[in-house]
């Protein structure tokens, strides 16, 4: 588990490169075990957050990055689906609405932050602006910025400011008992070409293909420098960035469970102890109910 961790926990920024990572590591994990350990994993994650849930004193916030077909979605569906939807909000950020500009640009993700006691899940996030807004600067200026109208207008202190914003936004959540995970699913550009097709090939699946994928995968060299940026900028010893790699998906899940697995159990998570008032109510209302 701990191999893990340490494997794709990104500790050093100064010499991180995301060439470095390999998009079809296992691990030495086989995938014909993969599906009794996930279940494994799934049980155990879903113990924990039951604690969370009860203890109400901690939040565990989870993000996902990653190119399209990287497998966002279906990781979530599968590496959650042990959790108590009472104790789990899901969230996937879309483009933000004409409300959403009218505001900074952490305002719609701090507005979905999971309460005490709960898993938030966000399915891309505030990162999204210091990605997509790299690789696309006109969209910045959506934002009515003062000082900035045009694109030139975006310099190099904007974006070292805008990573500023992220490393104190969450500095602040952990601070106050929101423990951050951040996952980049990293996905070689072959292996997105091939689910592409399969996503053409299969009716079923269409919907989930758009035209404007290609013209986003025609800059996957802007995106990549981008996330490299952003990872380097933004992991912290309290809000690491993983790089998982996301060829093979049965690996992905097992590596995203055991690594959300691994953080409940150093949140030292325990059940509200009653005070002692309390405990004797309860044993005189067991009293009262075994006299019934």
């Amino acid at each position: 588990m701990k191999d893990i961790i340490n494997r794709f926990k990104i500790s050093n920024t100064k010499s991180f490169s995301l060439d470095k990572y390999d998009t079809g590591d296992t691990a030495g994990y086989e995938k014909e075990t993969a599906e009794e350990l996930l279940a494994d994993l799934i049980k155990d994650i879903a113990k924990l957050q039951t604690e969370l849930y009860a203890a109400n004193r901690q939040s565990l916030l989870i993000i996902f990055q990653a190119m399209d077909a990287a497998g966002k979605d279906s990781a979530i569906a599968h590496t959650m689906s042990g959790l108590n939807p009472q104790g789990c909000q899901v969230y996937s950020f879309k483009q933000p609405t004409s409300e959403d500009y009218e505001h900074d640009f952490l305002w719609r993700h701090y507005k979905a932050l999971p309460e005490r006691g709960r898993i938030g899940i966000h399915n891309r996030s505030h990162y999204e602006n210091v990605l997509v807004t790299k690789v696309h600067p006109e969209f910045i200026l959506k934002e009515n910025i003062p000082g900035i109208g045009k694109v030139k207008d975006i310099s190099k202190k904007f974006w070292d400011q805008r990573y500023e914003s992220i490393r104190d936004f969450e500095k602040h959540l952990s601070a106050n008992g929101t423990v951050v995970i951040k996952f980049f699913l990293h996905l070689s550009k072959d292996e997105q070409k091939k689910r592409f097709l399969k996503r053409i090939a299969d009716p079923d699946k269409n919907w989930k293909f758009a035209s404007g994928d290609i013209k986003e995968r025609a800059l996957w060299n802007d995106y990549m420098k981008a996330y490299q940026t952003a990872i380097k900028e933004t992991s912290t010893a309290d809000s690491p960035w993983y790089v998982v790699p996301a060829d093979k998906k049965w690996f992905t899940r097992i590596a995203i469970s055991t690594i959300i697995l691994q953080i409940l159990k150093g949140m030292k998570l325990e059940y509200p102890v009653l005070p002692k008032e309390e405990m004797e109510k309860l044993d005189e209302t067991k009293r009262i109910l075994e006299e019934e």
